[in-house]
């Protein structure tokens, strides 16, 4: 079957109407014909066709330097080329505009004459959306918050690094699992069913409340979480995502605020009880001493002993009852953290059982601070007494002093048996204490949380692998002693 003829109104109607730009050029650059879309798609004016296109000095767009000398290529031997999302100046559009070019030979005119097209297509809304699309990414990956991305199943198919970060979980263990990866059992199945009912609602599609999750290591973790579906144009849902901030650093600010209420509650409880007994002991051990000096029976005298160390337990108690609620003010001065546990170390050493082995791990310079001596050793003296109770006869406590960053840190170790789990968030209550009823009062720790809080400190307790307890004091170094 004949080919048909060339229909040169057809295809002048073709390079009207297309939406790609055209343009000839013919050695040795002269820009002979151009259609409506090029100018259009690169806004420039008419009156470039006839010129050489060598003469139009242009950094970007369609005569760059690049796409010229592709040209140049093409007009001399028959070598194509492409370039994709060319950055042009665009008259119409203040930010420019994108471009895809192609520069393709074309056969000779009679007579010899080499010819290239130019093939321009605008591609500003592509480069937008990638663009776009690579900022979306951006703020994903960089959000401080866990972000996870699943598809319709549930399944992840990304998390971001804080995701990481706070789970513990690395992206490639993520992906492929379900978000119940960090599911905790503490979370009732009632909250998943009221959330799986409002992501399929196409009138609502999303849920934020505040749930329990659990990190790699099996510590619960408090999040607020928001999840959103993401639906098509028709309503269908591909993808979910997900948003979890990380409540655990705010919670611990409020169990210490109250901790700290309630502590303040108790002492003044404790000292109007405090003052309340002082009176009636103060008479029994005056009785006491009074009918010593009435009488020489061994037997009365023993019965008066056995009271008279009584009335001396309880005022021990009571005095400890007044050390916990006065929480006298520190009187700060520049102090080495480095020799007050140096100081209170000796200070016991001889008291307590010399089979007891204390080693000191001191830097070399000064770790000042802002603080009470008295106060800092009274912290110090307490923990090692904890410390030399939990070993026993014989044993090993390690006191280490050091910088971490901008903070003073001491830490007393021992290698007793350690604290049971459901003792540890505890320890630090007035009253709570784990010692045979009458050895102790349960104030000691408490006393050292206020004392090491009144100087914007830290304490906290653990169990340490490999050894038992640990309790670690931290404070802030003073300016000069951290810039240094």
């Amino acid at each position: 079957m004949p080919a048909d003829p060339p229909d040169p109104e057809l295809e002048a109607t073709i390079a009207g109407v297309t939406p790609l730009g055209l343009a000839v050029i013919a050695a040795p650059g002269t820009i002979t014909w151009a259609n409506p879309a090029y100018f259009e798609t690169t806004g420039r004016d008419p009156t470039i066709v006839g010129q050489n296109f060598h003469r139009i000095l242009e950094d970007d767009g369609t005569w760059s330097a690049e796409v010229g000398s592709a040209v140049d290529a093409a007009l001399q031997g028959r070598v194509s080329a492409s370039f994709r999302a060319v950055r042009a100046r665009y008259r119409h559009r203040p930010g420019g505009a994108f471009l895809d070019i192609d520069v393709r030979p074309l056969p000779p005119r009679p007579g010899g004459v080499s010819r290239a097209l130019l093939v321009i297509r605008d591609v500003t809304e592509r480069v937008e959306e990638e663009v776009r699309a690579q900022l979306f990414f951006e703020a994903f990956r960089t959000s401080t918050n866990a972000m996870q991305l699943t598809d319709a199943r549930g399944v992840m198919i990304d998390v971001n690094p804080a995701f990481e970060r706070i789970y513990g979980y690395s992206r490639e263990e993520c992906i492929g699992r379900k978000p119940n990866l960090v599911r905790s059992r503490h979370t009732p199945p009632d909250l998943y069913r009221a959330m799986w009912t409002d992501l399929l609602d196409p009138a609502r599609g999303y849920w934020s409340g505040e749930i329990l999750n659990r990190d790699r290591l099996g510590r619960e973790r408090p999040v607020l979480l928001s999840i959103t579906s993401i639906r098509t144009t028709a309503g269908q849902v591909t993808h979910y995502l997900g948003v979890a901030v990380d409540l655990s650093e705010q919670r611990s600010w409020e169990l210490r605020a109250a901790h700290a209420d309630k502590l303040a509650s108790v002492g003044q409880l404790a000292a109007g009880v405090a003052h309340e007994i002082n009176t009636p002991l103060a008479n029994v051990m005056l009785i006491a001493e009074s009918l010593r000096r009435r009488t020489s029976d061994p037997w009365s005298n023993s019965r008066l002993d056995t009271l008279t160390e009584q009335v001396e337990a309880a005022a021990r108690i009571v005095r400890s009852l007044l050390d916990f609620a006065r929480r006298e003010a520190p009187q700060l001065r520049e102090v080495d953290l480095a020799a007050v546990a140096r100081e209170s170390v000796e200070f016991l050493r001889g008291k307590r059982s010399a089979d007891v082995e204390v080693t000191g791990v001191y830097p070399s310079d000064p770790v000042g601070i802002e603080g009470d001596r008295g106060q800092l050793m009274q912290v110090l003296t307490n923990l090692l007494n904890n410390a030399y109770d939990a070993v026993g006869p014989a044993g090993e406590i390690r006191v280490s002093v050091r910088r971490h960053g901008d903070r003073a840190e001491v830490e007393v170790v021992d290698n007793g048996p350690g604290i049971p789990p459901d003792v540890l968030p505890h320890v630090f209550e007035p009253f709570f204490t784990t010692k045979p009823e009458g050895e102790g009062t349960g104030l000691g720790l408490a006393i050292c949380h206020g004392i090491v809080q009144s100087h914007h400190g830290t304490i906290t307790a653990r169990n340490v692998p490999g050894a038992g307890a640990g309790v670690l004091v931290s404070f802030p170094l003073r300016p000069s002693a951290a810039s240094s």
